[in-house]
């Protein structure tokens, strides 16, 4: 074969493996953009929009269905399963108190069934609506692949292995990489904590008895400190609610890294991403800081969801398509 062939043949490979990888952001196993583009076009609009009126209502809900998606996608995989009511059911388990956004996709879902009933799942739903909270609370919009069909199995015993406050780095990164999900993406996930709050029980321990030697947190910004221990008092309060981006709890940007950087970080697991070497080169990269290539959070956040809505998604002939969110058909 001669350079110029062999030359010719190299550069298809990669055109093919571009392409390859270029169609993996916008497909999932088996999800794809626009699946509902002839059986219920106007899917998209309708959570859009339902998403805006709850959130009018009540901005809070932004960061709950955001959550709500996270908490789905990491047990059984994204398939609505946190959706169903039961005593026994994956929402009454104890990691996934406090929950919130449920009336907000029962409603989409009501609306939809309207004009295309059976054809969309509340797995879907999820994913678009975690999509258009973001989106209005000033962050970037991606590209949604839908597809997903809802799960069948819904208990809170499945619920033994989610992200924990009180996680290492390394603990973080193995139940990440459980999922298929890298280091960055797990920074860049995280990083949606730039919108809403916390309970102080969740990292009050940082505040008065860190590691049982009856001090604080020696990693938190000792300014800082009298502001948190105000908000969250020694041996009361412990349900009072404290914004995981301190400044800039209602806007989806990038200073919850910056809080990182300055010993504001909140929940334990959040603030060693600065202090592990591991992750402290991707809080540098979401900053900006200089001699390290750059990451936009907006943009990797939208890829890095994409990829999160994929987990053990159920598709084709797999799963069904509910009649309501909370209850099985």
């Amino acid at each position: 074969m001669s350079y110029s062939s062999l030359s010719k043949l190299l550069t298809m490979i990669m055109v093919l493996v571009m392409l390859s990888m270029s169609m993996t952001m916008v497909r999932g196993q088996g999800t794809r953009v626009g699946f509902y583009s002839s059986t219920c076009p106007r899917v998209e609009s309708i959570v859009q929009s339902t998403v805006k009126s709850h959130f009018q209502s009540d901005p809070t809900l932004a960061p709950g269905l955001l959550r709500l998606h996270f908490h789905d996608c990491f047990v059984q995989g994204c398939d609505g399963s946190i959706l169903i009511d039961g005593s026994d059911a994956e929402k009454n388990a104890p990691g996934n108190g406090g929950l919130r956004g449920f009336e907000v996709i029962d409603d989409a879902k009501k609306q939809i069934e309207a004009v295309c009933p059976g054809v969309v799942s509340c797995a879907d739903i999820l994913a678009l609506a975690a999509r258009d909270a973001v989106v209005l609370t000033n962050g970037a919009s991606w590209v949604v692949p839908t597809g997903r069909r809802d799960g069948r199995v819904s208990s809170a015993s499945d619920v033994n292995n989610f992200p924990s406050p009180a996680d290492s780095v390394d603990v973080q990164k193995q139940k990440f990489a459980d999922k298929g999900l890298t280091t960055q993406d797990l920074v860049t996930l995280l990083g949606g904590h730039t919108i809403g709050t916390t309970a102080c029980f969740f990292f009050s321990d940082r505040l008065y008895n860190f590691n049982g030697t009856g001090r604080p947190d020696p990693s938190i910004d000792p300014t800082f400190l009298p502001q948190l221990k105000s908000m969250c008092p020694n041996g009361s309060g412990s349900l009072n609610r404290v914004a995981l981006d301190n400044g800039s709890e209602k806007s989806f940007d990038n200073s919850w890294f910056s809080n990182l950087r300055n010993g504001r970080g909140i929940l334990e697991s959040d603030q060693l991403l600065w202090t592990d070497s591991s992750t402290n080169t991707f809080v540098q990269r979401f900053l900006g800081v200089r001699g390290l290539l750059g990451l936009t959070f907006s943009v990797e956040f939208g890829k890095s969801m994409v990829k999160m809505s994929n987990i053990g998604v159920k598709t084709g002939s797999d799963g069904e398509i509910r009649k309501v969110c909370s209850a099985f058909n």
